[in-house]
C-alpha cells in the first residue's frame, strides 16, 4: 500500500456548493456566490477567438494581462501575481511561507478553503473566533507569535459580509510586525458600498508586508475560467510567482479577464444591480423578522445553529441551494430577482 502524508486522514475537504432541483423543475444555485448574469457578448466573442489557439500553450507569464492590471491599478508590472483563481494564489502565498513550525492565522468562521490550504502547505493554523460576525482585529494582534508568517483578513468576511474599517485595520496593522505578511482577501471589493471600507491597495502602497488579493471570478463572472491576481511588493510577488505551476493560468482565462477589463464599465453595471438586490433581499428578511449582518458582499448570512440543515433542506425543497455551514448557519448568494424571491418565500415559510 501506498504512504501517504498523514495529514490527508484529517483536513477538511473542500465542499463547493451544491446544484438543488425542486420537484417543479425549478433550480436556482445561490450556493457558490458567483454571478447570476451570463457573460458579456464581447467576452464571449473575445473566448471564441482565443478558442482557435489552444492547440498552444499559453503564455506562462501572463503578461498581456499582468501589464493590463498593473495599468489599472497604478502599480508596478512587478508588483502583480496571477494564478488559477484567487484560492489558487493563496496557495501559491502559503506555499511561499510554509515550512514545519511556520504559523497561518485567520479569522474563523472565514473562507473555508484556509485550513485546507494551510493543511497542505504543512503549517500551523491559528484560528481566531469572530465576534459579531466580524474579524476580531484586537484578538488577532493579540495571537501573533513569533512563529507566526501570514494572516489572511477576509474583507468583506466569507461567509458573513461583515467588513472591518479604516481605522481599525491601520491600527491593526501597526500592531504586526514587519516582517509577518497580511494578505487582505478581497474577492468581494467591487460589491463594496460603505465608504469607510478602504480599499486594500492603500494599505499595499504604505506597506511593504501588505499585499491583496483578487479575482475575476465574482464580479467579472469568469467562475468557470479561474483567474485571480495579488498586488504586492516586489519580494512578495515574486515569492508568489515562484510557486505558480506552469501554465496554471489558461489561454482562454486570460484572454478573457483581459476582455473583462477593457468592458469593466459595463460589468460594473451588473454589480449595481446585484448591490440593489442585495438591499432588497436583506431589508425583506428582517422585515421577516430574520437577524441579518450587514452586508457588503454578494450575498446574505443567517445564523441558525442546530436548525441550519433543516434550514437548507426546505430551502432546497423550493429548487433554491444555499450553502449551510451545519450548526452554525447559511449563507445565501444574491441571484436575479426570480431566484431571490423564491428564495424569500421560502425563508419566509421557514419563519412560520
Amino acid at each position: 500500500m501506498p504512504r501517504f502524508r498523514a495529514i490527508l486522514d484529517t483536513m477538511p475537504a473542500y465542499k463547493p456548493g451544491k446544484t438543488v432541483v425542486s420537484a417543479e423543475g425549478r433550480s436556482f444555485k445561490l450556493s457558490s456566490n458567483e454571478s447570476p448574469y451570463e457573460p458579456l457578448p464581447s467576452v464571449v466573442e473575445a473566448i471564441a477567438k482565443a478558442a482557435t489557439q489552444i492547440n498552444r500553450y499559453p503564455d506562462p507569464g501572463s503578461v498581456k494581462l499582468t501589464e493590463a492590471l498593473a495599468a489599472r491599478f497604478g502599480v508596478p508590472y512587478d508588483h502583480v501575481a496571477l494564478g488559477g483563481g484567487s484560492v489558487a494564489v493563496a496557495q501559491q502565498v502559503l506555499e511561499a511561507v510554509g515550512e514545519p513550525g511556520a504559523e497561518v492565522m485567520y479569522a474563523w468562521r472565514s473562507f473555508e478553503a484556509y485550513p485546507t490550504l494551510a493543511s497542505l502547505a504543512g503549517v500551523v493554523s491559528v484560528e481566531v473566533p469572530l465576534v459579531d460576525e466580524t474579524h476580531d482585529l484586537d484578538a488577532m494582534a493579540d495571537a501573533v507569535t513569533p512563529e507566526t508568517r501570514l494572516i489572511f483578513v477576509c474583507n468583506p468576511n466569507n461567509p458573513t459580509g461583515t467588513v472591518n474599517r479604516s481605522a481599525e485595520l491601520r491600527g491593526f496593522l501597526d500592531r504586526v510586525p514587519e516582517n509577518v505578511l497580511v494578505v487582505l482577501d478581497e474577492a468581494y471589493r467591487e460589491y463594496v458600498r460603505d465608504v469607510d471600507v478602504p480599499d486594500g491597495l492603500t494599505f499595499y502602497r504604505e506597506r511593504p508586508n501588505v499585499a491583496v488579493l483578487r479575482t475575476f471570478s465574482k464580479a467579472y463572472g469568469l467562475a468557470g475560467l479561474r483567474v485571480g491576481y495579488l498586488i504586492g511588493h516586489a519580494p512578495v510577488a515574486a515569492a508568489v510567482r515562484k510557486t505558480l505551476l506552469p501554465f496554471a493560468v489558461n489561454h482562454l482565462a486570460q484572454t478573457a479577464a483581459l476582455a473583462s477589463l477593457d468592458a469593466e464599465d459595463e460589468l460594473l453595471e451588473r454589480v449595481e444591480s446585484v448591490v440593489k438586490e442585495r438591499t432588497r433581499v436583506r431589508e425583506t428578511l428582517i422585515a421577516q423578522g430574520w437577524t441579518v449582518p450587514p452586508t457588503e458582499a454578494n450575498f446574505v448570512w443567517l445564523r441558525l445553529g442546530d436548525r441550519t440543515m433543516e434550514f437548507a433542506d426546505l430551502c432546497a425543497e423550493s429548487g433554491v441551494a444555499v450553502r449551510p455551514f451545519a450548526g452554525e448557519g447559511a449563507r445565501i448568494s444574491i441571484g436575479d430577482v426570480e431566484a431571490n424571491d423564491t428564495f424569500l418565500a421560502a425563508a419566509e415559510a421557514f419563519r412560520r
